[in-house]
């Protein structure tokens, strides 16, 4: 699939299938991948990881019926089921990870770290190690997605709790605040040290800045690099009716999947990558018109997905299970759209971006989709009637690929039959 191709047409290739309860949990996937549903109704299951013995701990953004906001999965008969569910914890939030024998979880203010035993049970559920706190939460793209690299440090999203660094957020015709007084303590990557305890933003360093909302990201192994896929602004028609119309609206901007070094600037909220230019376009906000091109001193993404489909988590692939096309390539989950209009909504799927000497190509292609569901023969296109929005992935120590849904707590299962 080429870059820049619009979702209008893309449309027309999507083969929907209804419900999550049939073959291949609903799931439309390449010949030779089979899913089925690990697991369902565990709440509001935002990211998810997995331990070396295929025991699965999903972070839930809110507290689930049981009053857990986190939950741990095991399938002790191998059956691609789990049937031993148990969890813990009050606070809601994103992000969750395993590193060694330690899980980390993140709050939307926070990073604790728990102690697994020789089971990947967690010791002490209800002690956890706080290694970061104080991080900023104003209820606009707080979560705090977090990963690491191979030397122990997190790298954590904060995001800008603003859509366009406007003097009056969200309102037609406000000016952009310049400097963007967001980019001190938010609106970017920042980096800390795994070991250490009760950390605050001093501890810490900004790894990269210019980040709108950054929910997906991981950390390429084979190139030691950061990734990370960026909800791109809203609303340009709304707040700029005289630049722009509806129709460019549905179109602008792109979602962008970055390459991230330390000391990058992906450029919000002064700039938006339009993808049928292919060009960083100065933001309205700050004297553009949709023709003027913004400064190089800001990065271009590594890929450039269509608009608002909110990309959710970042996956390198690393297991020898799928065929090698897959190997080193990132897998990245849409969890669909709500402002496309007049364009239908569109997402609701996980895509595959392959690499090449440890560059993204440009390519990229659905890979699993279906998990929105059909009403009356019509691909569900509406948020609230989506049968799952897909949002964590992680990958098995079998090489299979899991999803999770944080609409209805479904957990799906990826595999390819050899």
């Amino acid at each position: 699939m080429k870059k820049g191709l619009t979702l209008c047409c893309l449309a027309l290739c999507i083969n929907a299938v209804s419900g999550i309860a049939q073959d291949n949990a609903g799931l439309t996937l390449p010949a030779g991948f089979k899913a089925n549903l690990f697991a369902e109704n565990v709440g509001s299951a935002r990211h998810i990881a997995i331990t070396k013995s295929g025991v699965l701990f999903a972070k839930l953004n809110y507290p689930n019926k049981e009053g857990n906001s986190i939950v741990r999965l095991e399938d002790a008969n191998q059956d691609g089921i789990a049937e031993k569910i148990s969890g813990w914890g009050k606070y809601g939030g994103t992000g969750i990870y395993v590193k060694g024998n330690s899980l980390y979880a993140s709050s939307n203010e926070a990073i604790f770290k728990y102690e697994l035993n020789s089971k990947d049970e967690v010791v002490n559920p209800l002690s956890p190690v706080t290694i970061v706190s104080g991080l900023i939460d104003r209820r606009q793209h707080n979560s705090k997605s977090i990963t690491f690299d191979k030397a122990n440090n997190i790298y954590v999203n904060i995001g800008a709790y603003s859509n366009a660094c406007q003097t009056k957020d969200r309102t037609p015709g406000s000016e952009g605040m310049k400097p963007c007084p967001i980019l001190d303590s938010a609106g970017g990557i920042w980096k800390f040290d795994g070991s250490k305890a009760n950390q605050t933003y001093k501890d810490g360093k900004r790894y990269a800045t210019g980040l709108r909302n950054v929910v997906g990201l991981d950390w390429n192994t084979a190139t030691n690099q950061l990734f990370v896929a960026q909800h791109g602004r809203d609303q340009l028609n709304t707040f700029f009716p005289n630049l722009y119309t509806d129709a460019q609206n549905a179109e602008l901007p792109a979602e962008t999947f970055y390459a991230i070094n330390e000391g990058d600037n992906a450029g919000w909220p002064y700039v938006y990558y339009d993808p049928s230019q292919h060009k960083k376009m100065v933001a309205p906000e700050y004297g553009g018109d949709g023709k003027k091109e913004g400064s190089n001193e800001f990065k271009d993404p590594a890929v450039a997905f269509p608009a608002h489909m909110a990309p959710m988590g970042v996956l390198f692939y690393t297991g020898n299970q799928f065929p090698e096309k897959y190997k080193n390539g990132a897998f990245i989950s849409f969890h669909g759209s709500w402002n496309r209009a007049p364009l239908p909504q569109e997402g609701f799927f996980v895509a595959f971006v392959p690499f090449k000497d440890g560059k993204a190509t440009g390519e990229w292609e659905i890979f699993a989709n279906g998990f929105a569901g059909v009403e009356n023969g019509v691909k569900v296109t509406n948020t609230s009637k989506a049968k799952a929005r897909p949002c964590g992935l992680a990958q098995g120590p079998d090489g299979s690929i899991y999803v999770s849904d944080d609409t209805k707590g479904s957990i799906f299962k990826i595999s390819y039959l050899k």
